[in-house]
């Protein structure tokens, strides 16, 4: 992946949690559906980005699947760059 496109992907990624901790500022960001609140923040700046169209389900089950693989791969790496790559 190009260089530019995984930082501009973390830096999405960066901007999308900070919006969804803002937003579930009540519960110090605790919400069980993060992947749906995400997909629906991110999905046209995600397409746009990477020039492609997902769907909602698509992005769900890749938000799902890269948390899990940091958390059993990687729970010390920067979990934005994680997801990036």
């Amino acid at each position: 992946m190009k260089t530019e496109v995984r930082k501009d992907l973390a830096s999405l990624m960066v901007e999308t949690g900070k919006a969804h901790h803002k937003a579930f500022a009540t519960t110090d960001g605790a919400d069980p559906d993060w992947p749906i609140w995400y997909v629906e923040y991110m999905q046209a700046p995600l397409s746009k980005l990477l020039q492609a169209q997902f769907t909602k389900s698509q992005l769900v089950y890749c938000l799902m699947f890269a948390d899990f693989e940091c958390s059993a791969c990687a729970p010390d790496s920067d979990w934005n760059e994680f997801y990036a790559d």
